[in-house]
């Protein structure tokens, strides 16, 4: 299949482009950066350059496509609460732009095209049952979740006769896939990893550590992203929780000190209002598309990351 993947020279999009590319389908890599700017190596077929607010551009890029999995956004929870309308835009709004030139095309085509889209368990909010389900109710409490909660209902709203919609609700991301990791240290892993390779003086953490989180391997994901691109729905549309392995803040601690070898200079910072566990029900993917982790023992996602980091 011919596969436009949005965000492709990201984090997620490299290990998506790998994947799809080792499954054998023909990828279209879509990046906002300049046409000329020097791009990282990718096993994409083909590059092309667009914003997804650009529905020109939008337009262009989805001709010929047989799907597409949307990981093009903006990612920060705490800057979303400095620019919210600049999240909306590119988040929900650009989302809509996407689908819109991809209902379009099917209607010309006559095919039947299917997005999948990188959602987050940031649209839960803070749930107080846990594992969390698809069916629990959906309360961000961060612009940054409402802008991908309005994009999961742009996609599932459009979802029909002319379109096939796969939401993946994400939960933290983490690992290293060609040479590529996280590296973005407002994370507690990259950010643990960065002072112990010493471009960090210290890993600040509310509280006593318990806090209890969900992650997941880049590369499992990323396999998740090419069994919903092959697989029958049953309906014209699914909402899948993608997680993996439970982990505390002092988990995370630990392991890192075994893998790197390093002690870690940790300062506990006075406790904040926060969940003490946010975790996935991922009951359902594994039923209906069969996906469960391979690589996301919390020891595999740093040391991954670390052989990456280490070399920097």
């Amino acid at each position: 299949m011919r596969v436009l993947v949005t965000g492709a020279f990201g984090f997620l999009g490299t290990a998506v482009v790998r994947r799809l590319a080792t499954a054998g389908h023909g990828v279209v890599a879509l990046t906002s950066r300049a046409e000329g700017d020097l791009l990282p190596t990718s096993a994409a077929a083909e590059v092309v350059h667009g914003d997804v607010r650009d529905p020109s551009a939008m337009k262009r890029v989805v001709t010929g496509v047989d799907a597409v999995c949307h990981l093009a956004a903006l990612t920060r929870v705490r800057e979303s609460f400095e620019h919210p309308r600049e999240y909306l835009d590119v988040n929900a709004a650009g989302t809509g732009t996407l689908v819109s030139a991809l209902r379009d095309e099917a209607e010309r085509s006559g095919r039947v095209p299917r997005i999948v889209q990188a959602s987050t368990a940031a649209v839960y909010g803070t749930p107080v049952h846990q594992p969390i389900a698809e069916d629990a109710a959906t309360a961000p409490t961060s612009p940054y979740g409402e802008s991908k909660l309005g994009a999961d209902r742009v996609i599932l709203h459009a979802a029909g006769a002319h379109l096939s919609a796969v939401v993946f609700r994400i939960f933290n991301i983490a690992g290293a896939v060609d040479g590529r990791t996280d590296e973005d240290q407002t994370r507690i892993i990259p950010k643990a990893l960065a002072v112990a390779r010493g471009s960090a003086p210290q890993l600040e953490i509310n509280g006593d550590g318990t806090a209890v989180r969900d992650f997941v391997h880049v590369d499992d994901l990323a396999r998740a992203f090419v069994t919903a691109v092959d697989h029958s729905l049953t309906g014209h549309s699914a909402v899948f929780n993608v997680g993996a392995t439970g982990a505390s803040v002092a988990d995370i601690i630990d392991v890192v000190e075994r893998v790197t070898g390093k002690q870690l200079r940790v300062k506990h910072m006075p406790p904040k209002p926060e969940p003490p566990r946010l975790l996935a029900d991922t009951s359902r993917i594994r039923a209906e598309l069969g996906w469960k982790p391979e690589r996301s023992s919390l020891a595999e996602i740093v040391s991954d990351a670390w052989q990456v980091v280490s070399t920097i």
